[in-house]
């Protein structure tokens, strides 16, 4: 496992996300209510970034087509796509936000 640092606490507003590179993966970081989650940028419908979508509650919308994700575990909860993204653990450490990747 690696431990990247890919950000501050005040760079994802809260309620909202943002495309991040995360050593050579490009992830969207997400800001819950100032708890934070990563998931893999693309989505699986055709590649639309994630972190560039809508955030309602806990789901992201893929600007692209529409695909829904829940932000906190990946999982796909409405079409287009059908399979999910990989997510990544999150910590923060003081104001830095770091996520562990394989």
């Amino acid at each position: 496992m690696t431990l990247l640092r890919v950000g501050e606490i005040d760079d994802v507003m809260p309620g909202t996300g943002r495309v991040i590179k995360a050593g050579e993966q490009t992830l969207a970081l997400f800001n819950l209510g100032g708890t934070f989650y990563a998931i893999d940028n693309r989505c699986t419908h055709v590649g639309g970034p994630l972190g560039e979508g809508a955030v309602e509650g806990k789901v992201v919308t893929c600007p692209w087509h529409g695909s829904r994700f829940d932000i906190t575990t990946g999982e796909v909860v409405g079409p287009p796509a059908k399979r999910s993204v990989a997510s990544y653990p999150v910590r923060v450490e003081g104001r830095e936000i770091l996520v562990e990747l394989p």
